[in-house]
């Protein structure tokens, strides 16, 4: 199970860290994954990190304004979000994958957290 939180209504140019907690399986068995679905549009993908932490890929749309992170003693992936643009409102979702890391094929999701940024 995966349950994300950390979303919440901000201005542009703030940060957010959105958290997502994993429990009922091995947590550092899995890539960990984040992405993100704006109204009206298609799921997409976010960031993704490896089993270890040691590897990370982004969207080209946050790279260098979002990191993602996990803490395995904690069964916890992160998202950390800074200057934050209104297009980034979207509701966010983590998943998990049996591979080392993907940008594109998961096997478990969580719930969303929403992410609202204003202008």
């Amino acid at each position: 199970q995966l349950q994300a939180s950390g979303g919440g209504l901000v201005q542009a140019g703030a940060s957010l860290r959105l958290s997502c907690a994993a429990s009922g399986r091995t947590f550092s068995n899995y890539g960990m994954g984040w992405f993100r679905q704006a109204p009206g549009k298609e799921r997409e993908f976010v960031a993704t990190i490896s089993r270890g932490g040691d590897s990370t890929n982004y969207a080209d749309s946050v790279k260098g304004r979002f990191t993602i992170s996990r803490d395995n003693a904690k069964n916890t992936v992160y998202l950390q979000m800074n200057s934050l643009k209104p297009e980034d409102t979207a509701v966010y979702y983590c998943a998990a994958t049996w591979r080392r890391y993907s940008s594109t094929s998961y096997d478990y999701w969580g719930q969303g957290t929403l992410v609202t940024v204003s202008s």
